[in-house]
């Protein structure tokens, strides 16, 4: 069964979208079947890949029940990678949902039918602890928390493991964090590396070692469609999200080690 990772964070702008993208990419071009979930409702996640809805449907569709999660997948430019769009829908589909009992379990209802066509499936989250990322939560195995190399970064994270621990005491007991992920990171500026200190010495191997820069490559890709390994695949951003790839492939490993010594 495919491992479902969510990218969250309720602040918005520290490289959650840019993260989903690019880490569902780099998996794919080490050859993992990967599903990019949009799950924000502005969709940027869908258009920085180069995907247009056409009529085919939406994760909105499917999380109301109207169609199958399978006929909405779109095809990439990368052979192992596909998508579910999002819709601007998705803004009402909160109002929708609050008087279903199963409310909190609808993604998860959804992917529960294709999850096992893929290895990884990759969840871009809307940037509020809302419905939508409650549903998202509870959807997935893990957690992956980017954050912004800046001044209130460890402030900022306090709120997504609070509700990581109510979503754990409640709906999804088993959900893992991932790992957390430094972005932004400007090697030229001192308070970068603080925060990079800071965050390792406060989250120990839970924070990756990848390091994702500022990079003018990686902020110009999503305009194009494409992901920044596409885009220019000898950019440090490029290169960091493959690293980061990497580490996310070794953590699957190690645990695929444990569950097998544990049979």
């Amino acid at each position: 069964m495919g491992r479902i990772i969510a990218v969250a964070n309720q602040k918005g702008g520290v490289g959650k979208t840019t993260t989903a993208v690019n880490l569902a990419a780099s998996l794919a071009v080490a050859e993992k079947r990967v599903l990019l979930v949009d799950f924000d409702p502005q969709g940027n996640a869908t258009s920085g890949i180069g995907v247009e809805i056409d009529g085919g449907g939406s994760i909105y569709e499917a999380i109301i029940g109207s169609v199958d999660v399978a006929t909405t997948l779109k095809g990439t430019a990368l052979k192992y990678l596909n998508v579910v769009p999002s819709s601007i829908d998705l803004i009402g589909a909160e109002v929708e949902l609050v008087d279903d009992p199963n409310r909190e379990y609808k993604l998860k209802e959804a992917l529960s039918t294709i999850v096992d066509r893929f290895d990884f499936v990759v969840i871009d989250c809307p940037p509020s602890l809302s419905l939508l990322t409650v549903n998202a939560l509870v959807a997935s195995d893990s957690v992956l928390i980017p954050i912004q190399c800046e001044y209130y970064a460890l402030e900022g994270i306090s709120q997504i493991l609070r509700t990581i621990d109510l979503i754990r005491a409640k709906l999804n007991p088993a959900l893992e964090i991932e790992g957390i992920l430094l972005t932004m990171f400007d090697s030229r500026n001192r308070l970068s590396h603080q925060v990079v200190e800071d965050v390792r010495e406060h989250f120990g191997k839970q924070a990756f070692t990848a390091l994702i820069p500022r990079n003018v490559r990686l902020s110009e890709s999503p305009s194009f469609g494409k992901p920044v390994l596409l885009y220019d695949i000898q950019s440090r951003g490029a290169i960091s999200y493959m690293e980061l790839a990497k580490e996310v492939l070794v953590l699957s490993e190690n645990r695929a080690d444990k569950e097998t010594e544990a049979i």
